[in-house]
């Protein structure tokens, strides 16, 4: 996904201005324009100047913090600090906030204007502010100071939304799609190709490379970076375990109430209801009668459960609900908390009491009848309750606690004479010792242990390092051994330089046999017998369209190979070269055509086809005119931003 952002990058931030920010104002982003015009504020805030109209960097900040929250919304837990700096976020930002401000600047010359009606209008038709489906006054001023912001500035940041989305229009009103263009669509998806091919992997061809002393001495001499072996080094270290020191856990009642207040959040209770439910699910795009029916049977069982005062709940539920889960079990859903159920069916099921049934409620699922069967109010578990839960919880703590201070107490005592094995013998432990490793790697014997790692490329010849707190134990370490970093002797890593050696002379050796068995081919011989004499297999891609782009079957992203697949034919069977696609060597011929139907082109394909090349240029219309723009104006940038922009480039 990563890359399919960069590669669309333009045309997505525009999307990503125009529609998806004013879409999802309310509760997730919200666009903060510069309310400075032309001519104003003062330079040392200004982020970026456009013709003259200065931007801040708050104006900068809120589209950042905007386009932020949105791939944060798309990639969640996989938004890291690393995706962060690879989508250059900081330069997108910018991008986005030259191509409003350059529009905004374009409706102005062109004159276009937002009425007062205009404005009222869009603001009515944002949800967030509408209750029941229709504008309410107090909601709207609800959500603003939720958002921190007055009605002026909303209202501001809205005149600007809509004159670009008009000016967007005019641009994209010059877009027009000719008959002769949909038929030229249909035969570019419909017309389709079949190529047999012949893949060379160089790997096949490294046993065929001549290997003698002399060079490898030379690849050894150009590559030595390439054998240079990391500094490592070696410990010795005792291990405090928390287990060991069990037995000295003071477990009087003055210490576990002190951890039961402590920890009261781990001992909550949440607000629970006992519910049941019928649902008579309805999709959502199911027909008005559809709907009209099931809520009509809806009706219907509330009415029979009243009549029969919620007795015959469960086996209405067995009988009648979609919900196959529950209803097995007479409609029971057991004991639900807040936040696990859709936002309708959550109101409804929390405002009831015991044995209170409810009205129907409607889901994006469909139909609810609810029956509520019991309730438990927040509150917190009583320590007498949760007694073996503390008291766990404080020898896990303070066994914890005293190992590092053992491991603390052993360090002050021998950090001066680094005597690891006087240490461990007042302490009853073992020393252990680890062998060599590399900075970054994982420590033989422990385990992946960054902070230890890091500790033991600190430590000085014998020196005895601080205690190191792991998840299961603390680590006293002594630097045993370093070994710094070198180039390997040739005689040593004799088998990997000649491995390498050997993975790149087969490249050109693979090069060659294909260039051959395409002289082959163009001499007169079928791709089938030059392939045969060569050894090699013979692979078909299979039907494919000029649709797919640069993509080809089985052979995988290869722009060369798509640019002349609809070029040969039983004339010209082959292409004139061989094509490298993934480091591999491959030679092309036709194999079949499959003529596009041009019969079949009925009105629904043409005006669906229509559609898609009439969005098409749209897209490119407005592209070219912000290309355009940006050619014309005059755009200085701050030097801090620029400087910063480079270190993102650099970090991507």
């Amino acid at each position: 996904m990563l890359d399919l952002i960069r590669r669309k990058q333009k045309s997505v931030v525009v999307k990503i201005v125009f529609w998806v920010i004013i879409a999802a104002f309310v509760g997730t982003i919200f666009l903060v324009w510069g309310q400075g015009g032309r001519d104003s504020g003062a330079d040392g805030d200004v982020a970026v100047k456009i013709n003259g109209q200065r931007l801040t960097f708050g104006d900068f900040r809120g589209v950042y913090d905007n386009m932020r929250r949105l791939y944060q919304n798309i990639y969640r837990e996989g938004f890291t600090p690393e995706r962060e700096k690879q989508l250059g976020l900081e330069g997108q930002a910018l991008e986005s906030l030259i191509s409003q401000t350059l529009l905004l600047q374009d409706a102005d010359d062109r004159d276009i204007k937002v009425s007062k009606s205009e404005l009222v209008e869009a603001i009515a038709m944002i949800p967030a502010f509408q209750v029941g489906g229709a504008f309410n006054k107090e909601q709207y001023l609800k959500v603003l100071e939720h958002e921190r912001l007055d009605s002026e500035e909303f209202e501001d940041s809205q005149r600007h939304q809509l004159l670009i989305e008009k000016v967007r229009q005019q641009i994209e009103g010059a877009a027009t799609v000719s008959a002769e263009e949909v038929a030229e669509e249909y035969l570019r998806r419909n017309e389709k190709v079949n190529l047999a091919y012949v893949r060379l992997a160089p790997a096949l061809f490294e046993s065929k490379v001549k290997v003698n002393d002399e060079a490898l001495q030379g690849y050894y001499d150009n590559h030595q970076e390439q054998f240079r072996v990391a500094e490592t080094v070696a410990l010795n270290y005792l291990k405090f375990e928390p287990a060991r020191y069990e037995g000295e856990v003071d477990l009087g009642e003055e210490v576990l109430q002190t951890y039961y207040r402590r920890h009261q959040a781990q001992f909550d209770v949440a607000e629970q209801v006992q519910a049941s439910h019928i649902l008579l699910r309805v999709d959502a795009d199911a027909a008005p009668k559809v709907k009209q029916q099931k809520r009509q049977l809806a009706e219907k069982l509330l009415l029979q459960i009243k009549n029969k005062d919620n007795q015959n709940f469960a086996e209405l539920a067995r009988r009648y609900s979609d919900d196959a889960g529950s209803a097995a079990q007479g409609g029971a859903l057991g004991f639900v908390t807040r936040s696990t159920m859709v936002p309708a069916f959550e109101e409804v099921v929390f405002s009831l009491q015991p044995g209170q049934l409810s009205d129907i409620v409607e889901t994006n699922f469909g139909y609810h009848i609810i029956l509520c069967q019991g309730r438990i109010e927040a509150g917190v578990k009583e320590l007498a309750d949760v007694l073996d839960e503390v008291k766990a919880g404080v020898i896990k703590e303070q066994s914890r606690q005293l190992a590092m201070e053992k491991a603390m107490d052993t360090y002050n005592i021998h950090r001066k004479s680094g005597d690891l094995a006087a240490a461990a013998e007042a302490n009853g432990l073992t020393v252990k010792t680890s062998s060599a490793f590399e900075r970054g790697s994982t420590v033989p014997g422990v385990g992946k242990a960054s902070e230890l790692n890091q500790a033991a490329f600190k430590l000085k010849d014998n020196e005895l390092g601080r205690p190191v707190p792991l998840a299961t134990a603390i680590y006293l370490p002594v630097l045993k051994e370093r070994q710094p970093s070198h180039v390997a002797e040739l005689a040593k890593v004799r088998t990997a330089v000649e491995s390498a050696y050997r993975q790149e002379q087969s490249y050109p050796l693979a090069r060659q046999a294909a260039e051959k068995l395409l002289a082959d081919v163009q001499g007169g011989k079928t791709l089938l017998a030059a392939a045969r004499k060569a050894k090699q297999k013979v692979e078909e891609t299979g039907f494919f369209s000029r649709s797919y782009g640069t993509f080809v079957p089985r052979i995988g992203s290869a722009a060369g190979v798509a640019a002349v697949a609809f070029d040969l034919s039983k004339e010209k069977i082959t292409a004139d070269q061989v094509f490298e696609v993934d480091g591999k060597s491959v030679v092309v011929a036709f194999k079949a055509r499959q003529q596009a139907d041009m019969s079949k082109l009925d009105d629904e394909s043409r005006a669906e086809l229509e559609k898609v090349l009439l969005a098409r240029k749209k897209e490119t219309l407005l592209e070219t005119r912000l290309q355009e723009l940006r050619k014309e104006a005059d755009i200085h940038i701050h030097p801090a931003l620029q400087n910063s922009l480079k270190e993102e480039d650099l970090a991507s």
